[in-house]
């Protein structure tokens, strides 16, 4: 028998990245998987490439800034034994020139964006919360203050949900770099020069891929003996 089989889990953001690749691996192994995003032809992309898998895969559009959205899609959506939130728009830019209205939207979007998630939708005690933040919270860049902040909150976040929400298993994963769609708005170029950089200083040599920080949210939501922590898959990114 497969590892989540008759078991539901909703990945937000499960269209692309972190998401879409713990979406199949949920799927892969049996689970009833939810992915939702706001872009609906995403959506319909991403459950045909799921197609086919141990699990079935069904998809829905939700905008997670949309307070209403996600009563809504709380009150119907039913029970989930695992959540995992991917989902998070947050512009690069140092906090003196980055506009205050796209401050705000990042932080509206990444945190408040997995806070309501958390807050309204149910999931079974047995289960598992895990939030997606990213390295930066521990080494922050020279124009990454406001990604840095919104990580730290989602990992602070996780340590309370885990004592108010217990005995409900609350984790984030912490993703380095990573080759996923995220990059693609870099001209060519300097995408491939940010990548050689990372290969060169990271101890690793090599640059994440979404599917290794796909395995560390599996771990998360099969271990039941992790609350409250934070697992950092960043090929060494915070000691590098």
């Amino acid at each position: 028998m497969s590892a989540y089989a008759d078991q539901r889990v909703l990945v937000v953001g499960g269209t692309s990245g972190v998401g879409l690749a713990s979406a199949r691996e949920f799927a892969a192994q049996g689970a009833d998987t939810v992915i939702v995003s706001r872009n609906p032809q995403r959506i319909d992309e991403a459950v045909t490439a799921l197609s086919g898998l141990a699990g079935p895969v069904t998809g829905q559009t939700l905008d997670i800034r949309s307070d209403d959205e996600v009563a809504k899609f709380a009150a119907t959506a039913g029970e989930f034994d695992h959540v995992v939130v991917t989902a998070g728009e947050t512009p690069m830019g140092r906090v003196d020139t980055l506009p205050l209205e796209e401050a705000y939207a990042a932080m509206d979007s990444k945190f408040w964006g997995a806070y309501r998630i958390a807050r309204a939708v149910t999931i079974r005690p047995t289960g598992s919360l895990t939030l997606v933040s990213g390295y930066l919270s521990q080494r922050p860049g020279r124009a990454s203050a406001l990604q840095s902040a919104i990580n730290a909150a989602l990992e602070a976040l996780v340590r309370g949900l885990a004592l108010e929400a217990a005995p409900l298993r609350v984790n984030a994963v912490s993703p380095g770099l990573l080759r996923t769609p995220l990059w693609d708005g870099l001209d060519a170029a300097a995408r491939d020069t940010m990548y050689s950089a990372a290969v060169q200083r990271l101890p690793l040599g090599r640059v994440g891929e979404a599917s290794d920080v796909a395995e560390a949210v599996l771990f998360l939501a099969g271990n039941r003996y992790a609350t409250g922590t934070t697992v950092f898959v960043d090929g060494g990114g915070m000691i590098a």
